[in-house]
């Protein structure tokens, strides 16, 4: 998949709202401490001018923001759609009333979201699977959502023991390991394969 252009698209902060733009979708879902923000600025080129907000503080994101990938079609872009930023979950210094909003927020657009083409459920792999993570896992299985399940950090581990450590989390998730990548943000290690999984989602016709 090549990224042409990307511009933010709007956010939705309500359950209901519609998304900005009648486009197939890939949403990205994680804990607030996995690393996502810095992994969408990675795969989207934008290390520099950032798109998603890295923040020193998790648990920034308070809404689904969209960013649109590859508007310009005219110019050679690729696969035009929207990358959806989920907020990240569990992190302990994000008050609790709003904590608990993200769940039907989340919710709410995964059971509509008639353009949805699957999920790409980021897990830090040097980490045990979180509760969260298990419940959202079974969540979309329950939907009938394909899932690409990201293990972020790999630059963290060593290689036998990062290769060791990826056959542990298959195991433990219970999942194909055709469905799991390893990458890292830092050095763009597994990138490509990450690419190579969107655009095999984004050719999944809606449940």
């Amino acid at each position: 998949m090549k990224i042409r252009g990307v511009e933010f698209a709007g956010a939705i902060a309500r359950p209901g709202d519609p998304a900005p733009a009648e486009l197939p979708q890939v949403a990205f879902s994680g804990r607030s401490n996995v690393g996502k923000s810095s992994l969408i600025n990675r795969i989207l080129g934008r290390t520099r001018k950032q798109v998603a907000r890295v923040s020193a503080t998790p648990g920034k994101t308070q809404q689904i923001n969209f960013y649109r990938v590859n508007a310009d079609l005219a110019a050679g872009g690729g696969t035009e759609f929207l990358l959806v930023d989920f907020p990240g979950y569990g992190y302990a210094r994000v008050p609790h009333d709003v904590r608990r909003s993200f769940r039907p927020l989340i919710e709410r657009y995964l059971s509509q979201a008639a353009m949805l083409r699957g999920v790409v459920q980021l897990i830090d792999m040097r980490r045990e699977p979180h509760a969260e993570d298990r419940q959202m896992l079974r969540f979309l299985a329950s939907l009938g959502l394909p899932v690409l399940i990201v293990l972020t950090k790999a630059d963290k581990l060593g290689t036998s023991q990062r290769r060791a450590r990826e056959e542990e989390l298959i195991r433990l998730l219970d999942v194909d390991a055709e469905q799991v990548v390893a990458v890292s943000a830092k050095t763009g290690q597994g990138t490509d394969a990450l690419m190579a999984g969107l655009d095999a989602l984004l050719q999944e016709d809606a449940p």
